[in-house]
């Protein structure tokens, strides 16, 4: 029996944190996503060449934007650099549910059990194991898997999770953004590597 089918467009760009916390200040200041994307349009808020790549990325950053509560987004205008890095991990594991079985069972579980890195030949087991009960993932072509892996590993290490020798770099977790991750669900702390004892510390 198959499961869900995964969402594999994370083709563009990477983390976007710097995109994403001027877009967060421009929601709270409009209220309306609507208004947001008209005025990134008509004044290139986000600095592109072509109003094609503006439409990409904006879409890109909101569909993760959307997944967080509005406490999550005063948050991540908020906080500190590495508390935003943190919370727009959480957003894109939320929202791409390949690339949060991937912070769960490859990021997080080569950490609780010592590990100390991650190659690319993780990926593609994870990869291959996946495409038993995915067959999306079959029909990706290998050029198109190799640019999934890259965009991946290039947002772990913007969120500071991966060295740019694919070391694993325990997650630092701010007794704040603790606080307001567990307020909804603390299994969230699973994209992170971090060992069990912090995640059952902050279960309620």
């Amino acid at each position: 029996m198959t499961q869900s089918r995964y969402n594999m467009s994370f083709t563009t760009g990477g983390l976007f944190l710097k995109e994403s916390v001027r877009l967060t200040e421009l929601f709270l200041q409009l209220e309306d996503w609507k208004l947001v994307k008209a005025k990134v349009l008509e004044e290139n808020v986000l600095q592109t060449r072509k109003q094609s790549t503006t439409q990409r990325i904006y879409r890109e950053i909101t569909q993760r934007l959307r997944t967080l509560d509005t406490d999550e987004i005063e948050f991540l205008l908020l906080g500190t650099a590495k508390d935003q890095t943190c919370i727009l991990w959480v957003a894109i594991c939320r929202y791409y549910k390949f690339i949060n079985d991937f912070a769960v069972e490859v990021l997080h579980e080569r950490y609780v059990t010592r590990k100390t890195r991650i190659d690319n030949s993780d990926f593609d087991l994870f990869f291959s194991d996946k495409a038993e009960w995915h067959p999306e993932l079959e029909r990706i072509k290998p050029s198109t898997m190799q640019k999934l892996q890259q965009v991946l590993f290039r947002i772990m290490r913007e969120a500071g999770l991966l060295s740019n020798e694919n070391q694993i770099i325990p997650a630092l977790l701010s007794k704040e953004f603790l606080t307001l991750l567990c307020q909804n669900d603390y299994k969230d702390l699973t994209v992170f590597p971090v060992f069990e004892s912090v995640i059952e510390g902050n279960a309620k």
